[in-house]
Formats: C-alpha cells, structure tokens, sequence
C-alpha cells in the first residue's frame, strides 16, 4: 500500500491559518496511508498533554518530533528517512517548502517517489532575498512539484526556480468547510451574548498583528460613526498587537464603538462571522514584501457565511475576492478607503444580500475542501 509521508511545523494543536489548511487536507485522505511527522507545539507539560490529547484523536499516525521547530538538520533528515522507511511510504508532502524542503533529496535517496512542497506567503519573502532565494531554487530542484496560493505568490516564487521547477508549479489553496462556515452559523446568538442585536455589525476575524490591518478599520471608525451612528467594530481574535489596538481605540475616542472579544474557541468562530454585516480586514504589506498576506482565507469563510467583505490589497488577498462581486478589495492601511466601502454597505442591504449570496457561491464552486483534497491526492 502506497502511503504519504506529511512533513511539517505547521500542525494543529499549534494554531494558525497553514495548520488548519495541512489538518483540513489531511483528515481528507485516507488515513491508513498517511504518516505525519511534525514538531510538537510548545514546551512544558500544558503543550505536551495538548499535543498528546490531540493526537489521540486524529484517524491516521502522527510522529511528533521533541524540538518546537523542525530544521532540515542532519538528525531530523535522518528521522525523516527512517519514517519514511518504517511506515513504507512512497510519497512526501511539505507542509511548508522552506525551508524543510530542503530535506528532499534525501528522502528521494530513501525511495520517495514524489514529492510535493507546498508553498505560502513566507516563501514569497524568501524569493526576495539573494541567500534565501538560492535555498528556495534548491527546493524547486528537489521536489517533483511546489504549489502556490495565488498569482501573486506564483509570480514571485516561480521567478527564484530554475525554469524547469517553475513550469511545474500548480495551484494549491486551502478550501472552506461550506458546511460549517455557512448563513445560518449562529450569529444571532453572539449579537446577544454581546449586547449587539440592533447594532450595524463589522466583523474582523483574524490574529492580531500588524499586517492584517484592524488598526486601519479602528481609524476608519471615526468617519464610519459619522454616516452609521450606531455602527459597531468586532475584532475578534488574539494576538500580540492586541494592547496597541485597545490603546489605539481608546487615543481614537472609539473604544465604546469597538469590541474585543479576545480569542474564541474554533467551534463558535462561524458563529462570530455570522455576527456581522460586513466582514474587513484591509490587510497591508509590510517589511519591504517581506511580511505578506498570502492569500487570506478568512475573506472565504466570510463569503461562506454569507457576508460581504472588504479585503486589502497585501499579496494574494485579492485572489480571495472577486472585486465588485462578493466584496471589495481596497488600498491596504487606507482608512479612508476602508471607511468608504463599509459605510457604503452599511446602508444597502439589498447589496450586502446580492455579494453575500455570490461569495457563498462561488465558495461552493471553486474553494471546497474535498475538491481541493483531490488535487492534492493526484499530485501525490
């Protein structure tokens, strides 16, 4: 029986986008054929028995490494090499390309037959630097096929490969679970818990840092407040930019128009999305392109949901709207922008219905997650 060996840093229960896409492909696999073998979250007892309770639970094998943070090292090669032996597979997939795809070549020594090394936003980064730029041309030499998100990571990447590895590169996004993020998610219900049932919602669900742009949405308030009296910002999610947020509310005289609702467990996240009119998160690039969106699944789930969004111009986040559609994309850090297009929705209803109706349809046409699995297996 042919098996897959998954290779990676990015599994749950460490939490984030690329883990919840790696888990999401995973679980739709066949999971007498897959081995994984990932690092283990964090340190100290609380993370082992998190890691441990988690891996229980999950239908196929996953071989957790002791260090946080898996390096092509000559050990973690040789443990690599050795699962792949032991458990007879036949195939590899990098969670990530860089920098573990750089373990490739070993592991077609120790009888992979084909390799795949899926690619991000950092791996966009890496392009632009002339030492990383080198490692990632090496990656492409060594696999059989690196995916990308979008256009926008397709163009920078494919222009650090040799010709050969770029015509090589397919598509590979992370898909939407339309079943779970849908309209009747629970919303109504979080608009109570929170006091906020009559209240013009907009959403922005994602980690709070810098790139993702909620500071923008809370300078764009003011402007908001003075067309949608009693409009309303939901940030929710954590994060370490989560103090300057508040900080920011409170210097902008909006902290009585901005909730935080802190982290929230992943089964009431479709309930939180539901809890909006408009879901924004008018992300921006930062750090020269060094620090990008790749491609913002965050704006499917909305449309999943059934909301319109108003998404930044960073990267592939555009790649997840269709402008004019099922939202908007805007300049990345314009507040005025971003100010502009929320109130404008604000006070059409028939057209947050139209782009909302049209999000969740094209979620359902081109972003399920078992279309998306299936490519993956044929690559494999």
């Amino acid at each position: 029986m042919d098996k897959t060996l998954i290779v990676t840093n990015d599994f749950p229960p460490r939490p984030g986008g690329i883990q919840a896409f790696l888990h999401n492909m995973a679980l739709r696999m066949d999971p007498e054929r897959l081995v994984v073998y990932a690092s283990t979250w964090k340190r100290g007892t609380e993370g082992a028995e998190a890691t441990a309770a988690f891996d229980a639970e999950q239908p196929f094998t996953v071989v957790r490494d002791r260090t946080t943070m898996l390096l092509p090292t000559p050990r973690v090669t040789r443990r690599a090499t050795g699962l792949l032996r032991e458990h007879g597979c036949s195939s590899v997939w990098f969670g990530a390309a860089a920098p573990l795809g750089l373990m490739a070549p070993a592991l077609r020594r120790a009888g992979a037959r084909r390799i795949v090394a899926t690619t991000h936003g950092h791996e966009a980064g890496w392009a632009q630097l002339p030492a990383s730029r080198q490692l990632l041309r090496r990656i492409g030499e060594g696999t059989d096929t690196i995916t990308y998100l979008g256009e926008y990571t397709r163009s920078r990447i494919a222009a650090a490969l040799t010709p050969q590895a770029a015509g090589r590169m397919v598509q590979l996004p992370p898909g939407v679970d339309e079943e779970t993020f849908r309209p009747d998610s629970g919303g109504d219900r979080i608009r109570a818990r929170l006091g906020l049932t009559d209240r013009p919602v907009v959403v922005c669900v994602s980690r709070l840092v810098p790139r993702k742009g909620q500071d923008t949405l809370i300078l764009a308030m003011p402007a908001i407040l003075a067309r949608v009296p009693d409009a309303v910002l939901l940030v929710v999610g954590g994060g370490p930019y989560a103090g300057q947020l508040r900080k920011l509310a409170a210097e902008t005289g909006v902290q009585d128009s901005v909730r935080f609702t802190g982290p929230v467990p992943w089964e009431e996240l479709p309930a939180h999305y539901g809890a909006g009119d408009v879901f924004a998160m008018p992300c921006r690039t930062r750090r020269g392109g060094l620090d990008v969106e790749g491609l913002g699944i965050v704006y499917l789930e909305a449309s999943a949901t059934g909301l319109p969004v108003v998404a930044g111009d960073s990267g592939g986040a555009p790649d997840a709207v269709l402008d004019g559609e099922t939202g908007w994309v805007v300049r990345g850090g314009s507040a005025e922008e971003s100010a502009d297009r929320i109130v404008t929705l604000l006070g059409d209803p028939e057209l947050r219905r139209r782009m909302g109706e049209r999000g969740r349809e094209w979620v359902e046409e081109k972003w399920r997650w078992d279309l998306l699995a299936g490519k993956l297996e044929a690559l494999l």
